[in-house]
């Protein structure tokens, strides 16, 4: 079974940067996604096997950065000019296949990871 860890969240103030982190025990595609209290899970971000390819939501495109180290079995989300929208529950997922269209689904994963809470202050 793929194991999923997310670490790095925490509370910062608007404008600030984060940086989330989750092991993996698997090569797959990654993403990450924010799920809001009352909310549905949200698209974030994702990455190919090797990293050559991302995808980003509209919302963070040009402020969050995802990318992976294989060698460190680690999966990043940089995260700059926090908003206070930005606050969530942000979780990794792995997914066994690459089809563009299909990655913003969370239906597409087949592994999650526990989450780890990102709190913005205004």
């Amino acid at each position: 079974q793929v194991q999923l860890v997310e670490s790095g969240g925490g509370l910062v103030q608007a404008g600030d940067s984060l940086r989330l982190s989750c092991t993996f025990s698997d090569i797959y595609h990654k993403a990450w996604f924010l799920q809001a209290p009352g909310k549905e899970r949200e698209f974030v971000a994702a990455i190919n096997t090797i990293g050559s390819s991302t995808y980003y939501a509209d919302s963070v495109k040009g402020r969050f950065t995802i990318s992976r180290d294989n060698a460190r079995m680690t999966l990043y989300l940089q995260m700059n000019s926090l908003k206070p929208e930005d606050t969530a529950v942000y979780y990794c997922a792995a997914a066994r296949t690459w089809i563009r269209s299909r990655m913003p689904d969370p239906r597409h994963y087949d592994d999650w990871g526990q989450g780890t809470q990102v709190t913005v202050s205004s």
